[in-house]
C-alpha cells in the first residue's frame, strides 16, 4: 500500500471509521443518494461528510478522492461497492461506522435524525434549548445562559432547564449505551465532541473548500461547492423557535446564506454566466431591495445579457426606494455601475475591471 511519502498525502489512517467508510463509497464511484443508502445516512449531510474528507486529505475535490482511494489501497482494481475485501478497515470499524448517527439541522424548522428517521424533540422550549447546546459547540452553556437565551426577560416560575435537559438526554441517547449525545457538569451542558453532526458545520466546511477552490482558479468547483452549502438551507432557520439567542441566531444565518447567495452569483458573473444568474438575482433582490450589492450585480448581468433598459430600471427603482426608505441616495458601487451601463461598449471593460 503506498505511504504518505509515495503519495503526497496524509494516509487513511488519519480518518475516523465513518470517514474511511465515505472514502471507501466514494472510491468505488458511489453517487449521494448510493452513499446515503449504503451508510444510513440522510442524503444531504453526504456532503458535509465529503468535504471533511477532503479537507483531511488535502484533496480538491471528488475525483481526486477517487484517484486517492486507489492509490492507498482503500478500493482495489475492477472491484465495485460490493467488493468488501478490497477495504483495508477493520470490521468493527465497519460495524461502529454503520452505528445509528446523530443528525440535528437548524437551517430550517429544528430537526433530529437518527438513521436518517426524524425523532420528536418535544415542545418549542425545549428545542430552543437544545438549539441554544447545537449552536455553542466545544463550550460549556451555564444554567443562567440557557435562560437567558430562551426565556429572556420572561423567566419561568419554576427551574425547568434541568427537566429539559434530562428529556433531551433521554432523546437523544446513543444506541450502543446509555448515554446521551449531552454532557453536563458542575458549569452547565455541552454536546458531546463528535457525537452530532450538524447541517451548520457541514455547510461551513463546504464554504471553507469553495473559498480553497476560488484561490486555486476553479470558480466553477467552487461555485459547484457553494451551492451544495446554499442547498443544505430548508427555509427560515430555527423557524419558530422562541428567546432572543435563537432570534439572533436567526438573523446571523440568514445573513449568512445572503452573503454565500451573492458570493456564489459573483463567481457565475466571472465565468460569464450572465443569463443564468438573473432570475435567482431578481429574486434576490425582492427579498432585499435594499442591498445595493445585489442591485449592481442585477444591473451587471441584465447588462451582460443585453438588456440594458432592464438593468437602467434597476437603478432606477432602487435609488427611489432608497430615497423614501431611508433617505439617502445611492453610494458609490451603484452610481458607478449605472454610469459604465450609460456609456454603453466602454463598460464592458469596467464592469470586468469590478468583477476581479
Amino acid at each position: 500500500m503506498p505511504t504518505t511519502a509515495t503519495t503526497g498525502q496524509p494516509p487513511v489512517t488519519t480518518l475516523t471509521p465513518q470517514e474511511r467508510e465515505m472514502l471507501y463509497a466514494v472510491g468505488c464511484g458511489l453517487r449521494d443518494a448510493e452513499i446515503a443508502a449504503a451508510l444510513a445516512l440522510p442524503e444531504d449531510a453526504v456532503a458535509g461528510r465529503l468535504a471533511r474528507v477532503l479537507g483531511k486529505l488535502g484533496l480538491r475535490d471528488r475525483a481526486a478522492a477517487i484517484v486517492h482511494a486507489f492509490d492507498c489501497g482503500l478500493v482495489a482494481p475492477s472491484h465495485g461497492p460490493s467488493a468488501q475485501t478490497a477495504s483495508p478497515v477493520p470490521q468493527a470499524e465497519v460495524r461502529r461506522a454503520r452505528e445509528p448517527q446523530w443528525h440535528i439541522s437548524v437551517l430550517g424548522p429544528l430537526q433530529a435524525r437518527r438513521d436518517g428517521r426524524p425523532v420528536d424533540l418535544g415542545h418549542l422550549r425545549q428545542q430552543a434549548v437544545l438549539a441554544t447546546l447545537v449552536l455553542c459547540p466545544d463550550r460549556t452553556v451555564s444554567r443562567q445562559k440557557l435562560l437567558d437565551g430562551v426565556w429572556g426577560l420572561e423567566p419561568p416560575m419554576t427551574n425547568v432547564v434541568p427537566v429539559y435537559i434530562y428529556r433531551l438526554r433521554r432523546i437523544l441517547r446513543r444506541e450502543d449505551g446509555p448515554d446521551s449525545v449531552i454532557r453536563s457538569d458542575r458549569c452547565g451542558y455541552r454536546m458531546a465532541p463528535g457525537a452530532v453532526e450538524v447541517d451548520v458545520a457541514c455547510m461551513e466546511e463546504l464554504v471553507a473548500a469553495a473559498g480553497r477552490a476560488e484561490r486555486a482558479g476553479e470558480l466553477a468547483e467552487a461555485v459547484r461547492l457553494c451551492s451544495q452549502a446554499l442547498d443544505l438551507f430548508r427555509g427560515e432557520p430555527l423557524s419558530g423557535l422562541p428567546g432572543p439567542f435563537t432570534e439572533l441566531e436567526r438573523l446571523r444565518l440568514i445573513e449568512r446564506r445572503t452573503a454565500l447567495v451573492q458570493r456564489k452569483l459573483d463567481w457565475q458573473l466571472r465565468l460569464g454566466r450572465h443569463t443564468e444568474v438573473v432570475a435567482e438575482l431578481w429574486a434576490l433582490a425582492a427579498e432585499q431591495p435594499l442591498n445595493e450589492a445585489v442591485a449592481a450585480m442585477l444591473m451587471r448581468a441584465l447588462y451582460d445579457s443585453s438588456r440594458q433598459a432592464d438593468a437602467l430600471a434597476v437603478f432606477d427603482r432602487t435609488r427611489r426606494r432608497l430615497a423614501d426608505d431611508l433617505g439617502v441616495p445611492p453610494g458609490q458601487m451603484l452610481r458607478q455601475t449605472h454610469q459604465m451601463i450609460l456609456r454603453g461598449h466602454d463598460a464592458g471593460l469596467g464592469l470586468a475591471r469590478t468583477r476581479r
